[in-house]
């Protein structure tokens, strides 16, 4: 197992939340009713400790994606037993092979083996593998309280199952390779992406897009436009985009910086304070949009099975737009504007948010943001209307979409409120996410039918 870059740096946790629930629940387990167990709040439950550990354990986005997709998917493989009607993955997604089959002349409790296929996958996905360990134990508990033993321990071995089927596969995609190969070279080349302040890191899974993706054939299947040749002289296109960065920094309203704030989503905001260097942690982009994926679900009041399934799809949706912009990163290199505007424009000059580790085009939150946002929409419909409360545990409020789509155009364009990326970069990252996201809808079905109407 690799180890996340920051780890062995100082850090102050936002998660203390995760932690009191934790040891809470490990203290006393309250008895929980059978609807709730059979509802989708214990899976939406441990969709939020997933991504409170993947933030402790300062997770990169990509990989973060990668962690959600399996997870997720194993979840839906193993709920999907109770109703056949729903498809499987298998032979939809990438290489994925036939799906064990339960014992059909048993009882299981679907609720139970999918939400722990969810939690053991995480449990094998993640660092802190004993905190994933404790929400499975706790979560575990209730269902032990009120089934009988012999559908409880059957139901726990069947989402077992599930999961080592789901990581077996998982083992195929090309990531444990990518921990060995070469570290992004940095070059005097003009133009060419350099390291930023504070921490000045290297450059962050340069060899992403060789993982496999789910439903598209490669990470260069949807290539953005050539970006724009770097020229430092005035006048020209290259110079003329960074401008509008810099002039956009200056002149910032609070709803900009609110909206820049919000969709940040940086896990590797990096803190000075004399010879101390510590890191201020945060979701990834994918954690936000798979909370985004959980309030949905919540407001629809979506089965157990519909929101594994609005999880799952959204999940390999912000996996593939991670592959898919990581691709296109490291093959274009291009240097991100804090670098351009410090050495052509003004020294002294710094973004509203800290420029994270990697190439600049795309932007990688317009990608993902995009792509999601197209999965979620064919699910849950046009003028889905809800409130984003995904970043209230890291200090910031509640802000409101009238759509998915209007969710993700602001979050394209907070990247410039930033000063973290170009409008290219931003263009460009929204028409590869919609491509990437309408290829997956197009390709992976789970059942005919599956919008769900608001109640």
């Amino acid at each position: 197992m690799n180890v996340s870059p920051l780890r062995s740096l100082r850090y102050r946790s936002l998660c203390g939340a995760a932690v009191v629930w934790l040891v809470s629940g490990c203290q006393s387990t309250p008895a929980v009713s059978m609807e709730t167990l059979n509802s989708a709040a214990l899976l939406h439950e441990s969709m939020g400790e997933l991504t409170s550990t993947m933030v402790y354990d300062i997770f990169s986005p990509p990989q973060a994606s990668r962690v959600y997709s399996y997870a997720s998917i194993a979840s839906y493989e193993a709920l999907r037993q109770g109703d056949t009607t729903w498809v499987s993955l298998a032979g939809q997604t990438r290489n994925m092979p036939p799906v064990p089959a339960p014992d059909r002349t048993k009882e299981y409790s679907w609720a139970l083996a999918g939400v722990r296929a969810f939690l053991t996958v995480s449990h094998q996905l993640t660092f802190s593998r004993e905190r994933m360990d404790s929400v499975r134990m706790v979560i575990s508990r209730r269902y032990e309280q009120a089934l009988p033993a012999d559908v409880y321990a059957r139901s726990i071995a069947y989402g077992d199952t599930i999961a080592t089927h789901v990581l077996a596969w998982a083992g195929s995609d090309g990531f444990k390779q990518s921990r060995g190969m070469p570290k992004f070279s940095i070059t005097k080349q003009a133009g060419r992406w350099i390291p930023t302040p504070p921490a000045y890191m290297d450059a962050v899974e340069p060899n992403w897009g060789t993982i496999a993706p789910f439903a598209m054939d490669s990470g260069s299947q949807f290539r953005p436009s050539t970006a724009i040749p770097f020229d430092s002289a005035k006048g020209t296109a290259f110079y003329t985009q960074a401008l509008e960065v810099y002039d956009t920094g200056k002149t910032l309203t609070d709803e900009q910086r609110a909206i820049a704030s919000f969709w940040d989503c940086n896990p590797y905001v990096m803190n000075v304070q004399g010879h101390t260097m510590f890191a201020t942690k945060k979701i990834t982009p994918g954690g936000h949009w798979m909370g985004i994926a959980g309030i949905a679900s919540r407001k629809a009041n979506a089965s157990l099975l519909q929101s594994a399934d609005a999880y799952a799809r959204t999940a390999m949706a912000l996996a593939d737009g991670f592959i898919a912009a990581w691709d296109e990163k490291y093959h274009s290199g291009v240097i991100r504007p804090e670098s351009v505007i410090n050495a052509y424009i003004d020294e002294k000059w710094m973004p509203l948010l800290q420029t994270p580790p990697f190439p600049e085009y795309p932007s990688g939150h317009s990608v993902i943001s995009t792509s999601a946002a197209q999965v979620l929409t064919a699910i849950y419909g046009e003028g889905f209307a809800f409130a984003d409360s995904t970043e209230t545990p890291y200090g910031l409020p509640v802000r409101s979409f009238p759509s998915f789509e209007a969710a993700a155009n602001e979050a394209a364009i907070s990247r410039l409120y930033g000063g973290i990326h170009y409008r290219q970069a931003i263009e460009e990252g929204q028409r590869q996410g919609k491509l990437v996201g309408q290829h997956l809808l197009a390709r992976i079905a789970t059942k005919p039918g599956t919008t769900i109407a608001t109640k």
